[in-house]
């Protein structure tokens, strides 16, 4: 078995990943509230989509990355499944804001959308190591790659309840530190599940980390600067009350029963006597 570093460059890595996880958390719960208001609630989901999935989540994945490597190994990323695994990530972030991010939100909407934002985010991880190409063999536990899943989902249900009660600047800053402990913890969970033997000493097919992540990156950290910008010059309305957790969406009140039809009534005409007809004395 060969030795497996996910540290090289000390605490660099995971600290700049935590940071960089913390921010697009960050990011995203201003964009949550801000679409809890109603107005232009799309738009600001897309905006926490990309901050939470792709910043928080995408970047401090592959950022870790940059300090990981096997002893004796050559690693290399395959483009096309790098690029995937960061639109996968965007895309299921966004499916479960849309879930649970609505004017009446209910707990059977929250455990969905965690479910399927977790499931999503454990995929897009999976996806990431899977896209890394090496000389070595690659195995994994699978006791360790459960115990990943699990993380990830109930991090995702956690955020995703975040968007929705998280009031206040303080309340902000505390949801996502832990948001950005969970995203790290799933992550590093994943890795520990990794293990390396000896293979063909061919050089693996591929992109050099740095040639691939680092231009992504500074494509994703552009567009949450924007992101940021945005949210800066706009003003959550803190009248607004924060909408009860129901269990299930509340029912529609039925229809009213459409009225019969009135039939026109005729009313009748006056009448007025003629000169001729009215008696004289």
């Amino acid at each position: 078995m060969l030795d497996i570093y996910h540290f090289s460059y000390g605490l660099l890595t995971p600290l700049l990943a935590y940071t960089m996880s913390v921010t697009g958390c960050l990011l995203g719960l201003q964009c949550a509230a801000r679409a809890r208001s109603g107005k232009d609630r799309i738009g600001w989901l897309l905006g926490a989509a990309v901050a939470i999935g792709g910043t928080g989540i995408w970047v401090m994945h592959f950022i870790a990355m940059l300090g990981f490597s096997i002893r004796g190994t050559e690693i290399r990323y395959d483009i096309p499944l790098t690029l995937l695994s960061a639109i996968t990530a965007i895309a299921v972030v966004g499916i479960g804001l849309f879930i649970v991010v609505k004017p009446e939100p209910s707990l059977r909407g929250l455990l969905a959308g965690g479910a399927i934002t977790g499931l999503g985010v454990g995929a897009m991880h999976y996806m990431g190591m899977y896209a890394m190409k090496s000389n070595a063999m690659i195995s994994y536990d699978a006791r360790r790659v459960g115990l990943s899943m699990a993380i990830a989902v109930v991090a995702a249900t956690v955020a995703l309840w975040f968007t929705l009660r998280v009031k206040g600047f303080f309340a902000t800053i505390g949801a996502g530190l832990i948001m950005g402990v969970a995203v790290c913890g799933m992550h590093y969970t994943g890795m520990s599940a990794m293990h390396a033997h000896t293979g063909d000493m061919h050089t693996p097919e591929g992109t050099g980390a740095m040639e691939l992540i680092a231009p992504i990156i500074v494509v994703i950290s552009v567009v949450t600067m924007l992101l940021l910008i945005s949210v800066s010059l706009t003003e959550i309305d803190r009248s607004v009350e924060l909408p009860p957790l129901r269990i299930t969406p509340r029912a529609k009140p039925d229809p009213l029963p459409p009225l019969p039809p009135v039939e026109p009534q005729i009313l009748p005409t006056a009448y007025w006597p003629t000169r001729t007809e009215v008696p004289r004395h």
